[in-house]
């Protein structure tokens, strides 16, 4: 095998073992507030999607991972007006993990990226978008807002995605 050959098999292992262990953050971060549920899908996703636009709110689906609702509020997302009836009291999360010991108690040295959703659903929902740093290694997570990391940034570097 070539050298070059190595590395491109590590980068693929890499960047799996990242993805899996970043799923797994989430889920963790998930079972630990009895308060959120996991982002909805298929059909629920697409009621509460469109409950948003009826308040003049657009976003993705892939701009949060999870909802948090107050204590002792359930929501039936198959029943539209249900959702509407809920959906201001709705905290929209996203969560972003990591693994590594340099990240600190302050959760300095964390670092992560932020998609163009995120950061939309952040501008369109306000306060009611979240960002849940987590620290797999200790267990801590902590709450956040994109203006907030954005201002606490040391560095960022902006970038494109393309998948033609």
């Amino acid at each position: 095998m070539k050298p070059l050959d190595v590395i491109n098999a590590k980068r693929v292992h890499l960047a799996r073992l990242a993805n899996q262990q970043g799923a797994a953050g989430e889920i963790q971060a998930l079972n630990n507030m009895s308060n959120w549920m996991p982002r909805p899908r298929g059909k629920e996703l697409k009621t509460l999607l469109a409950a948003l636009r009826d308040t003049g709110i657009s976003i993705k689906a892939s701009s949060f991972d999870a909802i948090e609702l107050p204590y002792a509020v359930q929501v039936d997302f198959t029943d539209e007006e249900a959702v509407r009836k809920v959906l201001p009291q709705m905290i929209f999360i996203e969560v972003k993990t990591a693994n590594q010991a340099r990240v600190k108690a302050d959760f300095s040295g964390f670092f992560f990226a932020l998609t163009e959703s995120e950061i939309a659903a952040a501008d369109a929902l306000g306060s009611r978008h979240r960002v849940a740093l987590r620290n797999n290694l200790t267990g801590e997570t902590y709450m956040t807002s994109v203006p907030e990391i954005i201002s606490r940034a040391k560095s960022s570097s902006w970038q494109l995605s393309v998948q033609l």
